[in-house]
Parts: C-alpha cells; sequence; structure tokens
C-alpha cells in the first residue's frame, strides 16, 4: 500500500477541522440568538484553527527584523492588495499592548470577522501566489486548493454578528491549542442536539409569528393613521366643497344680478339715446324751419333792395326809407345770424353729448362685458373644481372602502396568527412537558436497565449456585442433631434472638418466596426497581442490597456467599468465640 503525502494528509486535516469549526460556529451562533463575544467557546476555537491554518506550510527566515516568520507578514500583504484594507491594518497597529507581531494578526483577524470582510480579504490573498511565495512553502495549505475551499467557506460567516474587545485582551501570550471534544459528539449530545433544533425551530417559528404581529399591529397602526387623515381631509374636502357649492350659488346670484342691472341700463341709456335723438331733430328741424324762412326773408329783402336800389333815383327820402328798411333787415339778418350760431353750436353739444354718452355707453358695456367673462371664468373654474372635488371625494370613498376592506383582512390575518401564537405556545408547552416526560421516561429506563443488568448478574450467580444449595440441603440432616446443643449454648452465650439463631442453624428450612416480602427485614424499607430484594444464603429471608452485602463461607458452600448482616455478626461472633 502506497504512503500518503503528510502535508497532503495534514492539509485535509486542517480543512476537515475548519469545516467543523466553521460549520459549528454558524449553527451555534444561530441558535444562541445574540451577538457573539470574545469568551464564546465556539468562536475562541474558530480563531486557534484560523491560525493553525495560516501557519501551515509558513517559511521562517533568519533575520530577526523579518515578520515573515509569523503570519502577519502575509495579512500585511493584504493592505497593498485590498485598499479597503488599510482601515484595520491601521487600527491594529494602533492597538495598545501588543508587542507580537502573532498578536497584531490575532487582533486583524478579529478585526476582519466583525467587519464581515474576512473572506474578501483572504481571497485576494490566496489569488496572488507569486506573492505569497515569499512567506510559504509550495506545499502549504494556502498555496493548494484546500485555502481555497476554506475561503469559501468563511463566506458564511457573514451572517453572525460579533461584538469583540479587542483593546484589552492579551493576544500575545494566548495559546492556541485545538478542542476536539467540541467536534466529538455522542449518540446523547446528538438526541440533544435534535432536541435543541427543534426547541429551535419552534422558537424562530414563534420569533417569526411575534415579528409578523408586530409587523401587522405597525401596519394596522399606520392604517388607521390613513384612515383618520382620510377621514379629516374627507370632512375637509366636504367643506371646501360646500363653500364652494355657496361661492357658486352666490357667483350665479351676483351674475343674475349683475345681467338684470345691466338690461336696465341698456333700457335707461336706449330710452335716453331716443328722447336725445328726438331732441336734436326737433332743433334740427326747427333750424332747418328756420333757415328756410330765413333765407327767404333774405331772399325777399335783397330783392327790394335791388328794386329800392333800381327806384332810388326816383326818391331820396324813398331812398332813406330803404336804407332804414335795410338797416333793419340787416339787424334782423345778423340777429337771425346770431341765433343760426346759438342753433349749431347747441347742435354740435348735442352732438357730442350724443357722442359722449355712446361712448359711455361703449365702456360701460365692455366693463359689464369683461365682468360677466370674468365672472363666467370664474363659475367655470368653481363648476371644475367641483368636478374635481366631487372626483377627488368619489376616489377617496372608493380608497377608504378598499383601505378598511384591508384593513378587515389585516384583523383577520392578525387575529388567526394569534390564533397560530397560542397553538404554538400550547405545542411549546406541550414540547416541554414530552420533553420533562421524556427525560423521567429516560431515568426510570436507565434505572430499569441497570435493575435488569444486576438482576441478570444475580441470575448467573444464582445458576451457579444451585449445586450449593442442594449440597446444603444434604448436609441439612447432619446438622439437625447439633442444632439444638448449638442453639442453646448459643442463646445463653450470645443472647441473640432466638429466631435468628434458629434459622442460622437449620439453613434451608425456610427459604422465603419473592412475593411473600414487599419490605426489608431490617430496614423495613419498600423494595422496587431500583432497590432490589437479595436472599440471605444462612437464613433464607429477603432483604435490601445494603443490609446483605456481607459475604462469608458457610459450611454447606466453601465459597463466600451472600448473608445478611445479623447473620454476619452471629457468624463472626462465633468464630471469634471459637464455636464449631
Amino acid at each position: 500500500m502506497a504512503t500518503k503525502d503528510p502535508t497532503a494528509v495534514e492539509r485535509a486535516n486542517l480543512l476537515n477541522m475548519a469545516k467543523l469549526s466553521i460549520k459549528g460556529l454558524i449553527e451555534s451562533a444561530l441558535s444562541f440568538g445574540r451577538t457573539l463575544d470574545s469568551d464564546y467557546p465556539p468562536l475562541q476555537q474558530f480563531f486557534v484553527v484560523m491560525e493553525h491554518c495560516l501557519k501551515h506550510g509558513l517559511k521562517v527566515r533568519k533575520s530577526f527584523l523579518s515578520y515573515n516568520k509569523t503570519i502577519w507578514g502575509p495579512l500585511e500583504l493584504v493592505e497593498k492588495l485590498y485598499p479597503e484594507a488599510e482601515e484595520i491594518g491601521a487600527s491594529v497597529r494602533d492597538l495598545p499592548g501588543l508587542k507580537t507581531p502573532l498578536g497584531r494578526a490575532r487582533a486583524w483577524l478579529r478585526l476582519a470577522l466583525m467587519q464581515k470582510k474576512m473572506a474578501d480579504y483572504l481571497r485576494c490573498l490566496i489569488i496572488q501566489r507569486d506573492l505569497l511565495s515569499e512567506f510559504y512553502e509550495y506545499h502549504a495549505l494556502m498555496m493548494e486548493e484546500e485555502g481555497a475551499v476554506i475561503v469559501g467557506l468563511l463566506v458564511g460567516l457573514n451572517v453572525i454578528d460579533a461584538n469583540l474587545c479587542v483593546k484589552g485582551e492579551d493576544l500575545d501570550s494566548q495559546v492556541g491549542v485545538i478542542d476536539f471534544s467540541m467536534y466529538l459528539k455522542n449518540e446523547e449530545d446528538i438526541g440533544n442536539k435534535e432536541r435543541n433544533v427543534q426547541i429551535a425551530a419552534i422558537l424562530d417559528q414563534k420569533n417569526y409569528v411575534e415579528e409578523l404581529n408586530r409587523q401587522l399591529n405597525s401596519t394596522v397602526s399606520s392604517l388607521h393613521s390613513r384612515v383618520d387623515s382620510l377621514e379629516k381631509s374627507n370632512t375637509k374636502l366636504i367643506e371646501e366643497l360646500a363653500i364652494a357649492k355657496n361661492n357658486i350659488i352666490k357667483l350665479q346670484e351676483e351674475n343674475h344680478q349683475l345681467r338684470s342691472e345691466n338690461k336696465l341700463i341698456l333700457m335707461k341709456t336706449q330710452q335716453h339715446l331716443e328722447v336725445t335723438k328726438v331732441d336734436v331733430e326737433t332743433e334740427l328741424q326747427t333750424y332747418k324751419h328756420s333757415r328756410q324762412g330765413l333765407d327767404e326773408m333774405y331772399n325777399e329783402a335783397r330783392r327790394q333792395l335791388r328794386d329800392e336800389s333800381q327806384l332810388r333815383q326816383g326818391s331820396e327820402d324813398g331812398l332813406k326809407e330803404k336804407n332804414e328798411i335795410i338797416a333793419r333787415l340787416e339787424e334782423k339778418t345778423s340777429k337771425i345770424t346770431a341765433a343760426m350760431r346759438q342753433l349749431e353750436q347747441r347742435l354740435q353739444q348735442a352732438e357730442k353729448a350724443q357722442m359722449d354718452t355712446e361712448d359711455e355707453d361703449k365702456k360701460y358695456l365692455q366693463e359689464c362685458q369683461s365682468k360677466f367673462d370674468s365672472l363666467q371664468k370664474q363659475i367655470s373654474q368653481k363648476e371644475k373644481q367641483l368636478v374635481q372635488l366631487e372626483t377627488d371625494l368619489k376616489i377617496e370613498k372608493e380608497w377608504r372602502q378598499t383601505l378598511q376592506e384591508d384593513l378587515q383582512k389585516e384583523k383577520d390575518a392578525l387575529s388567526h396568527l394569534r390564533n397560530e401564537t397560542q397553538q404554538i405556545i400550547s405545542l411549546k408547552k406541550e414540547f416541554l412537558n414530552l420533553q420533562d416526560e421524556n427525560q423521567q421516561l429516560k431515568k426510570i429506563y436507565h434505572e430499569q436497565e441497570q435493575a435488569l443488568q444486576e438482576l441478570g448478574n444475580k441470575l448467573s450467580e444464582s445458576k451457579l449456585k444451585i449445586e450449593d444449595i442442594k449440597e446444603a440441603n444434604k448436609a441439612l440432616q447432619e446438622k439437625i442433631e447439633y442444632v439444638s446443643t448449638s442453639m442453646i449454648d448459643d442463646f445463653l452465650l450470645h443472647k441473640l434472638p432466638i429466631l435468628c439463631i434458629l434459622k442460622c442453624y437449620v439453613k434451608g428450612l425456610v427459604w422465603l418466596k419473592d412475593k411473600e416480602a414487599t419490605h426489608c427485614k431490617l430496614c423495613e424499607k419498600e423494595f422496587s426497581l431500583s432497590k432490589r430484594k437479595h436472599h440471605c444464603r444462612n437464613c433464607g429471608e429477603i432483604f435490601c442490597n445494603a443490609c446483605s452485602d456481607n459475604e462469608l463461607p458457610l459450611p454447606s458452600s466453601p465459597k463466600p456467599v451472600r448473608v445478611c448482616d445479623s447473620c454476619h455478626a452471629l457468624l463472626i461472633q462465633r468464630c471469634s468465640s471459637n464455636l464449631p
């Protein structure tokens, strides 16, 4: 058979120990259920195993100043390969009280575990095998596939939360010894582990249900708060909707009032325009008639003047009269001209007043139209707001109904989970009761097993001693003659109970049955599975083990056999008195 490479065996052993250590640490940490500290035994053993793995195949340098003879050298190399590791290296170097490179390496491992970066740091280290060759031999664990496997296993440690006090711990003088008793398990440990796993599963379910219950309670409270806020917003929206409706009604009333006022103003303006127009037309007709009469008078005066001028040579008196008439006509003409000018001015003023009135009416109509348009816009906006508010109110009502349905579902689920929680609690109590009953049954089982073992031993002894009993019965006849005299002598000399003396000499005459004996003859304690029955080979009575743990040779049996304390004392006294 070919011998295996010792270094390969060492690597395989270290890999198996790393697997056991990491697996045990994860399982115990999850069952532990809280943050680990430095005093946790599986965690301490994990660091010891990792230290042995990192030390395997490490080169030893003769230089006193080099750190390559410890695992701090390759760990310090991680800072160059992984920039995020500079902080942990600086923290380790700044720790007070660390005097050796090994202590710094141990602190580095603990800080890397707390950062949950140990697998990442060591992975970038084993990839650079050309750099590792300066620190490790070619057959070292970190240079072979076993190192990559261990690094892969370290990823599982990211689920563990550890709070390690590195500052005050003495890491320089610790002795790294692997405790194999933590990984050697018997059947009872396996059964306890299975029970612990079941208990942990039940506790996990209980914690899950409680966490779910807390989440549901928070969800229900948030839903209640949301329903309250929705009710408040709904009330506010209803109030705003009522206010908007009131505003719309007021605006409609104002619009109606403005329309009626606008109609009245239009009617008054039209009436005023009609009156003004009639006045202007009347004055215009009067002016036209006056102008026509004046024109006729002027033409008549001119005609008369022309006639008078023709008749001027006739008479100067007539001329003077004519001149007076002409003067009167001219005066009358000037008056008519002034009156015509006044009429024209009044006509211009009336036209200007009409134009001003029309402009004012147009401006007023424009203002009324703009106000009407603005009111129409406000009404349309309010109507849109009303439609939007009604839509929002409808959506809020639907949402509130949906939330109430969800809340009812959550309440049903919460009640269902509470029932399940109660069932789990009752199951837990039943499980604990069954566990106690199991422990009691195990105790009874061990007691019965011990009793059966003792019974088997006694049965094997009894088979061997049947022959001795038969020989004792044969010797009984020979001793009958001797009984009377010896019994009297013993009674007179030692004053022992006559019944005991009689039984000592008449051995085999009274062999009490097991069914007839329920208590020990000497201590009077009740027999049980743990308190077994034993016959005295001299008197035949039944005693407990404590009252019949003596052995002496008898005439019927040269070998030492079990005798009770009374027979033992009697026989010893006989021997000391040199009785036959």
